[in-house]
């Protein structure tokens, strides 16, 4: 379809030899790609679209990048299935109380007796944020007799009723839910919104599951919460710092899980998102709409928005 640098290019190649960038037309990357600012479109003077085979272009898409009508698209939909397959095992393990019993057979070197748990009938399951990673979450919970409530300002009504949710406050969500799944995107308007009010309120034995970013939560509060609510299970897959700074209590607390950031795609995972941006090379260059193009409206209002300067 197209031909192939003989091999993958570094950051370096703008330091050491930027003429290899002269005849590029078309761009793939992923994690750690280039930035495609001012001094990278003058090296790569032909550059049409960039195909960046991970999640946000945050780090990647520039206004002089869009200024000059370079197109990007992501693979961040592709990444976003494998965050959503995890949120759905955490939730399940949430439901049923497993970290906690598992921990604690290990701590007696002994089985419990009988304990209560809210489990997967009837239940409330709270979604922050309905991006691409939580509308996939809403179909894997399709299959579940699951109740689902939603906080999402930009949210229809419309669009909430197609995807069989409820909208409540963040306040009402934290308090109605068993279990509560955060995805929102770190933004500087979402820096700390997750604060002490709101998972103290949380029902007795419910979960917080975050797989979005440790920055969205305000740790202080949450480390707060989680020392005086050993009843609340806090399974985080992101930090901030990640990891944790040595001595944190993060890594003291009982009631908190950590897994060192491996919801999105892992290993062979990864093949996905590399057919995700194939398949859109195929539509450009057919002529046809990239399904998943990121335009600087979309990124004004999302994780790929480029930081401020």
């Amino acid at each position: 379809m197209v031909d192939i640098a003989p091999h993958p290019h570094g950051p370096e190649v703008l330091e050491k030899n930027p003429s290899l960038l002269a005849p590029v037309e078309v761009l793939f990357s992923g994690w750690g790609g280039p930035r495609i600012d001012a001094a990278f479109l003058a090296a790569a003077p032909n550059l049409k679209v960039v195909f960046y085979g991970a999640g946000s272009l945050q780090d990647i898409a520039t206004p002089a990048a869009w200024k000059a009508g370079i197109r990007f698209t992501s693979a961040y939909a592709a990444n976003g299935q494998p965050v959503a397959e995890f949120t759905l095992a955490a939730i399940i393990f949430g439901l049923k109380q497993v970290w906690p019993l598992a921990m604690n057979i290990k701590r007696a070197g002994a089985y419990p007796g009988r304990t209560t748990m809210p489990g997967c009938y009837g239940t409330t399951v709270g979604i922050i944020s309905m991006g691409v990673i939580a509308r996939h979450l809403c179909r894997l919970l399709d299959g579940f007799d699951i109740h689902r409530v939603v906080y999402d300002p930009f949210l229809s009504t419309t669009e909430a009723a197609q995807l069989g949710v409820r909208q409540v406050s963040l306040s009402e969500l934290f308090a109605q839910s068993d279990v509560v799944t955060l995805h929102t995107p770190w933004l500087p308007e979402t820096e700390n919104m997750i604060t002490r009010e709101h998972l103290a309120a949380m029902k007795p034995g419910s979960t917080f599951i975050n797989t979005a970013r440790g920055a969205v939560v305000d740790e202080s509060d949450l480390l707060a919460v989680a020392a005086v609510r050993p009843d609340i299970l806090f399974f985080l897959d992101v930090t901030h710092p990640e990891p944790p700074l040595p001595g944190s209590p993060l890594y003291a607390l009982p009631n908190v899980i950590l897994t060192p950031h491996i919801a999105g795609s892992m290993d062979g995972e990864c093949r996905r998102m590399g057919r995700c941006m194939v398949d859109e090379l195929r539509r450009w260059m057919a002529g046809e709409p990239m399904q998943w193009e990121i335009t600087p409206e979309i990124a004004a209002h999302s994780s790929h928005r480029p930081p401020a300067a």
